[in-house]
């Protein structure tokens, strides 16, 4: 593809080139009809009665005889891959450049450590699937409930142990201490345009979690979107007989993630981080009860407001298509 100020387009080229070769215009007048020197018509004149094309041919040498072979290429990526070592390292153990090792591994896109897996040293693979519905995520998050007068996150260790202490109607552990239990918040997001639903019980038994997904389906098919499959990881809750039998009545085929692998459901995972630190984690709340109440207004900030780097830097509830209240 010619660059955009050459003087003779692909198209132009031929034209000059007939005009000389087949109309019998002499290569002076046609350079000076078409403001080219007399070399540059010579040569498109030369190729056209050749034969050849009239596209720009490739600059690449016929030849690299200092091109870094295909064995030393392959040993860099093997060892990037098994080591994680950056370039310097790397060049040391090769007996080649620097530079040459970073050129590798841009190639391979190995470049940057937070394209490799930490656990396995393999190149990250993300998918995305293509429409609304054809994949949801489902995980639950598990946060210790906060006492009345507030967490030791935020008031310290000491008044935090006197708040528990003061918590009225807990159960007492055999020392004496109150058990405040914990908050199981039970997430659904979608694949494709990261819309989640959410709802907190105090715990993540099958039952639960049959009862969330159900509810969920209704949520996402009053907004237009069929779910056709859910992933979760190997919980029992979602091995259980109940889930598959859930997930069959409501025609959702249930996928699961590798073992001791939860980059596989990694969308879930990050939004339970992004949530951690937008809501759960975000100020301080006085009781449990002031932090649950919290959520929905952080959610609808999250789907309708929150920029998604996913989504173009748009909300995730962008993704989606004649919505009622998309745009509240």
């Amino acid at each position: 593809m010619s660059h955009p100020n050459a003087a003779l387009t692909p198209r132009h080229r031929l034209k000059v080139a007939q005009l000389v070769v087949e109309e019998g215009w002499p290569i002076s007048e046609a350079a000076a009809r078409f403001q080219v020197s007399w070399p540059t018509v010579k040569r498109w004149v030369d190729r056209y009665r050749a034969g050849e094309p009239m596209h720009d041919r490739s600059s690449r040498p016929k030849s690299s005889p200092n091109k870094t072979s295909k064995p030393v290429t392959k040993r860099c990526v093997n060892l990037r891959i098994r080591l994680r070592e950056g370039p310097v390292q790397l060049s040391a153990r090769l007996g080649i450049a620097p530079s040459t090792v970073h050129r590798i591994l841009t190639t391979a896109r190995l470049n940057r450590l937070s394209h490799v897996d930490r656990a396995t040293g393999e190149p990250i693979r993300r998918y995305e699937h293509a429409h609304p519905g054809s994949l949801v995520h489902v995980d639950v998050k598990k946060l210790g409930n906060i006492p009345d007068g507030g967490g030791w996150r935020y008031v310290g260790r000491r008044q935090g142990d006197r708040n528990r202490v003061a918590t009225p109607d807990k159960p007492r552990n055999q020392h004496g201490g109150p058990k405040l239990g914990y908050a199981y918040v039970h997430t659904v997001i979608d694949d494709h345009s990261r819309v989640a639903y959410t709802e907190i019980h105090d715990d993540e038994t099958a039952v639960t979690a049959v009862g969330v997904l159900q509810r969920a389906v209704n949520w996402f098919a009053e907004r237009g979107i069929t779910i056709e499959r859910v992933l979760s990881d190997n919980g029992g809750a979602y091995r259980s007989n109940l889930w598959r039998g859930t997930c069959e009545a409501l025609s959702i085929r249930p996928r699961y993630t590798r073992p001791y692998r939860p980059q596989t459901n990694g969308k879930v995972e990050r939004f339970h981080r992004t949530m951690a630190d937008g809501w759960a984690y975000a100020r301080c709340y006085c009781s449990e009860a002031e932090r649950r109440d919290a959520l929905e207004s952080w959610l609808h900030h999250y789907n309708h407001h929150r920029p998604h780097t996913a989504c173009a830097n748009q909300p995730p509830f962008t993704r989606l298509i004649n919505v009622p209240g998309q745009y509240i």
